[in-house]
């Protein structure tokens, strides 16, 4: 895992594959209604909803689609694209989201797509995963129009609970992904944004959920504690929690057309 490298790593593309949505945070976590994950989807929904700008088409590309799951709630709003590298995630992308083109391609081959061909960039989970973010983030504000949104969710290496978590012996949510080759601080994102042309309206945690932190209390003790504020911001639609306290960062920016 990198946190504020100049070497840049390679992405460990033997890692990608249907294996890959049964391991390391997949497999932690149930993915049917009411999880975390059915939430999480929704939440980043009604976020995409409130930000994109309405235009005739609406046309939305999510960078690392995975299983489709976005998309097939999305798609009666925008017209939807959605890309990953594995072709498991495209065939799950197919399955749920009706009406998508979903295609095999690596985020880090984007030239593919031409300038201002989207209104609505999203990219859940996928910067950490790339080689050069940095490049991404410009080929992001290349294929939005001006005013176009951005936004995406990485791992948030300095949330404020993580100095409690025994990484060697018990790995977060973070340290537990060996694809997760390119993790970085809410600054670094947020400059690497600017530089690419964006505007960063938000910046924001989910929240302190990757229990346990404490020890002797029961899990689900602390699960109650300390996940209630991303409850919270689920059920307003809002960005709420600041971000040191969230173990995942999410960004939401809008291209300022100067790029």
């Amino acid at each position: 895992m990198v946190t504020d490298s100049t070497s840049p790593p390679e992405a460990p593309l033997h890692e990608y594959g249907e294996q890959y949505f049964q391991s390391y945070n997949y497999a932690d976590r149930t993915l049917g209604r009411f999880s975390m994950y059915w939430f999480a989807r929704r939440y980043y929904a009604r976020l995409v909803r409130r930000y994109a700008l309405r235009r005739q088409t609406g046309r939305l590309l999510e960078m690392g689609s995975g299983l489709g799951h976005l998309l097939g709630l999305l798609g009666e709003d925008f017209s939807c694209v959605g890309v990953d590298i594995a072709l498991y995630a495209a065939r799950a992308t197919q399955q749920n989201a009706h009406g998508t083109l979903a295609m095999v391609a690596s985020a880090d081959r984007l030239e593919l797509f031409a300038d201002r061909s989207f209104d609505t960039v999203v990219a859940l989970h996928l910067v950490e995963h790339l080689a050069d973010p940095r490049e991404a983030l410009r080929h992001v504000s290349r294929m939005l129009v001006d005013d176009g949104l951005f936004l995406f969710a990485t791992p948030n290496p300095s949330y404020s609970l993580r100095r409690l978590k025994h990484i060697e012996t018990t790995p977060d949510a973070i340290s537990k992904d060996p694809t997760h080759i390119n993790v970085h601080t809410p600054d670094t994102w947020r400059s690497w944004a600017a530089e690419a042309g964006f505007d960063v309206l938000h910046q924001f945690g989910d929240g302190l959920w990757d229990v346990p932190y404490l020890p002797v209390i029961p899990t689900g003790i602390q699960f109650a504690l300390f996940g209630w504020p991303s409850l919270l911001q689920v059920i307003s639609g809002l960005p709420l929690i600041p971000t040191s306290f969230g173990v995942n960062l999410i960004t939401i920016a809008r291209k300022t057309g100067t790029a």
